[in-house]
């Protein structure tokens, strides 16, 4: 890992603030975006930092564990232990999506709308962008998926479903696209491990007919076929959510 901030002009500028954390972590992010700090580079120690920003030592505690929580920093304890630089977490965008669900700050209906228009678009990128490889891959995930559902196992399925997506968006070469449609896969995942599976048959019809579409590069039957999916799913969520007395704004308008 590579050491930053030991050079003689300082990255870092002294701050007044009441809330002084706050523009630390600012500070921070700002020297990521504009690449002076990269995954791996370590931060100056505490008492460096608190030095170069004017800030107390509690204050640049503070500033990294926020940093830690949002998944920009790693604290590494031990002799060549310290602040290091690390990408961003989609896990932090999955565990936002799960806690306002579960608060009922956004409702599933929020969720299933956000999931079709962006798989909409997954799909149709999909159907222009994938490779021979990407769509094998996807072949390949659509045939373990039918050997998943004949053996009835909940935690396989799922693992087979939560791939199927992540391989389609890896076909629209869009990193962005990939990291949200993970976090929404991932959080709809949570959602379905509590309640009654989805029928297999179903499951199994969509993805065929949804790897026919995309073979054939044909975006609106490809886009079609998923939105009519995560229809279904949804009302298959509502139905058995509603009977486990979860949260009663669940109907997809």
């Amino acid at each position: 890992m590579k050491e930053s901030g030991a050079a003689a002009s300082p990255l870092f500028e002294p701050i007044q603030s009441r809330r002084a954390f706050e523009v630390v972590c600012e500070q921070i992010r700002q020297l990521v975006a504009t690449g002076k700090l990269k995954q791996g580079d370590k931060l100056p120690p505490e008492r460096q930092l608190a030095e170069q920003l004017a800030v107390s030592r509690l204050t640049i505690r503070e500033a990294l564990r926020s940093l830690e929580n949002a998944g920009l920093v790693v604290l590494v304890r031990g002799p060549k232990g310290g602040a290091f630089i690390q990408n961003g977490s989609d896990d932090k965008m999955t565990e936002l999506m799960q806690d306002m669900l579960d608060l009922g700050t956004i409702s599933l209906a929020d969720l299933t709308e956000a999931r079709i228009f962006i798989l909409d678009s997954v799909a149709r990128l999909a159907c222009e962008r994938a490779t021979e490889e990407d769509l094998e891959l996807i072949a390949e995930n659509v045939r373990s998926n039918e050997i998943a559902l004949a053996s009835g196992s909940r935690e396989v399925r799922l693992e087979h479903a939560t791939e199927f997506y992540t391989r389609l968006a890896a076909a629209t070469k869009n990193k962005v696209m990939m990291l949200v449609v993970r976090s929404l896969t991932d959080t709809i995942k949570a959602i379905l491990q509590r309640i009654e599976i989805y029928p297999a048959q179903d499951l199994a019809i969509s993805r065929k007919q949804f790897l026919q579409a995309l073979r054939a590069r044909d975006p609106e039957q490809a886009a079609q076929e998923m939105h009519t999916h995560l229809r279904k799913l949804h009302e298959h969520v509502v139905k058995h959510a509603a009977a486990q007395k979860k949260s009663p704004d669940l109907v997809l308008k």
